[in-house]
């Protein structure tokens, strides 16, 4: 059997029933075999594009998608995607083409060692030069990306090896089966003791949680044990927002206009479930730390202890550790009788909740996403990149179920929210919101063709400031200069409409919230990609602070 058709019955063994890729000289061995496959295969227009739609694919799914693409540039692109993945701990398949074997390292045309480039930003890269070891690199590749702490893994196929026969019968090919380490007992029964001496314990639910699909159960163990549960960025939607023991979330951004950091600051035990504690979620860490101890579960082993000083690290999956946590609690059998806040959480978010104001003359950037909220159910999925744009969503976006909202967490990609959007609409039908800025539109803007083609229920929202927001902020009370992040010629000059409508979709501009609201009434009911872009103030500062106790607030 040729190489790449073992390949594609290896892949659909696998359970990949979705592929975000473009075709080349260097990959076409495996499409010739893509074309009858059981893979429904979405033309892409950037490499980079490939990866973040596999991505997002798996963030709505949970099911494994592959990018495929060329050799040379095209998989030097795939290196944005890759390091996304990596950094919010997505797993995907990444198939590139290569030149022969003979011509590695020769200097051959579009010849790049892009497994080693792209090492530090995968779980495993493997370049196959032996035909024959082709099964056992797929099933290691797949069992590799999805055990312990999940990622990305990249497979480089050298054309003759593409080509080659080997004795394959993938009636005896065995699926990958996923790896984690399990949680001792009494690692366990020692967090519950710590908890239950706490005065003011608080839980951190992390995106690890969400991942292993254990949000439940969290919640359910804070409910038992009467204790508050705090989100980071990437566990947004993670607990209902009407629930009394929601205390928002924490951070020196995102977490900014909540009550998380309030509560964070006030406990004595933290236990961090599925978390990486990292620089934005802690902000100074000699605040964050104090005088709290901190439990620490999470599956990676390397993080235990690695930004926090950790008085019990357990390794283990989230979807091992809740369960045995919640069972454990349940066995000492002590009621807890903890009081509550003064307030109930869901009174303090009301306080930041900032309604449209209809007498202004120009929107202002975080009461749009009141309007958003309020145009969007809870089904509806969202992605988002990087910059000002992300912050305020983080903040201002009222999220009530899990696995709805797709950021770029720990890369902040410019350009991963329309392809991981178009991924996760390929992937569930269903509206799937971009939220990005005027500059971060202008990033693989190329993909609407991919959704309009596609008939993709993809909207984006694009948030105009005429502005490098972030960058803006950050040089003018960092270092008290503005340069080179002013563009008016994005309010007039540009014609973000036309763009849109030259690549197949509906678009319009609105400059209040009357037409605003209109907007995203037809944007809700359109069958495909829809476009609508959002005029508001060039000024708003968001909030945010170097440490969680002293967040700057604007008004």
């Amino acid at each position: 059997m040729q190489v790449s058709e073992a390949i594609v019955q290896i892949l659909e063994k696998e359970g990949i029933t979705a592929a975000f890729g473009i075709p080349g000289a260097g990959i076409n061995g495996l499409y010739k075999y893509l074309e009858k496959a059981k893979i429904k295969h979405y033309l892409m227009r950037h490499e980079e594009a490939c990866v973040h739609a596999a991505d997002g694919y798996y963030r709505a799914t949970g099911k494994l998608a592959a990018a495929l693409c060329t050799s040379g540039p095209g998989a030097t692109n795939f290196v944005t995607g890759m390091y996304t993945a990596w950094q919010d701990s997505i797993p995907l398949v990444a198939i590139t083409g290569q030149a022969v074997t003979a011509q590695l390292g020769k200097g051959a045309f579009q010849c790049v060692d892009i497994a080693e480039i792209c090492k530090t930003v995968s779980k495993k890269t493997y370049c196959v030069k032996n035909p024959n070891n082709i099964p056992a690199v797929f099933h290691e590749a797949f069992e590799t990306a999805l055990s312990g702490k999940p990622g990305p893994v990249l497979i480089d196929l050298p054309l003759d090896v593409q080509n080659a026969q080997i004795e394959f019968d993938i009636s005896l090919y065995k699926p990958s089966k996923l790896r984690a380490p399990k949680p001792p007992k009494v690692a366990i029964e020692k967090a519950i003791k710590l908890l239950d001496e706490a005065k003011s314990p608080v839980i951190i639910m992390g995106g690890g949680v969400i991942l292993s699909k254990t949000e439940k159960k969290l919640v359910e163990f804070a409910e038992y044990m009467n204790i508050p549960v705090i989100t980071t960025y990437m566990a947004k939607g993670g607990i209902p927002l009407d629930h009394p023991l929601n205390a928002g979330q924490a951070g020196i951004q995102v977490g900014a206009v909540s009550s998380g950091n309030d509560t964070l600051l006030a406990a004595d035990v933290v236990l961090g479930v599925g978390c990486r504690f990292t620089d934005r979620h802690t902000g100074a860490i000699a605040v964050y730390q104090g005088e709290r101890k901190f439990i620490h579960i999470d599956i990676d082993p390397v993080e235990i202890g690695k930004i926090v000083k950790t008085d019990l690290g357990i390794v283990a999956d989230a979807a091992d550790a809740i369960p045995m946590l919640l069972a454990a609690a349940k066995a000492a059998g002590k009621e807890r009788k903890r009081k509550g806040p003064a307030t109930s959480f869901a009174d303090q978010r009301k306080k930041f909740i900032r309604k449209p104001d209809l007498k202004k003359e120009i929107m202002d950037p975080r009461e749009v996403f009141e309007a958003i909220n309020l145009a969007f159910d809870d089904e509806t999925q969202y992605t988002t990149g990087c910059g000002i744009t992300q912050i305020w969503s983080g903040q201002y976006q009222r999220i009530n179920k899990p696995r709805k909202y797709y950021p770029s967490g720990g890369a902040g990609t410019l350009g991963f929210d329309i392809p991981a959007a178009i991924g996760a609409s390929a992937g569930t039908k269903k509206k799937t919101v971009c939220l990005m800025g005027d500059f971060g539109f202008t990033f693989l803007v190329e993909e609407l063709g991919v959704a309009a083609a596609y008939k993709l229920p993809v909207v984006v929202l694009i948030i105009n400031n005429a502005y490098l927001g972030l960058i803006r902020q950050n040089q003018k009370y960092a270092y008290g200069y503005e340069y080179q992040v002013a563009m008016k010629e994005n309010k007039g000059l540009m014609d973000y409409v036309k763009v849109a409508e030259g690549f197949a979709c509906k678009a319009e501009r609105v400059f209040n919230y009357n037409d605003l609201d209109a907007a995203l009434k037809r944007a809700i009911a359109a069958k495909g990609p829809y476009v609508v872009e959002i005029v508001v103030d060039n000024d708003t500062d968001c909030d945010m602070g170097n440490d969680i106790a002293n967040i700057r607030h604007f008004e």
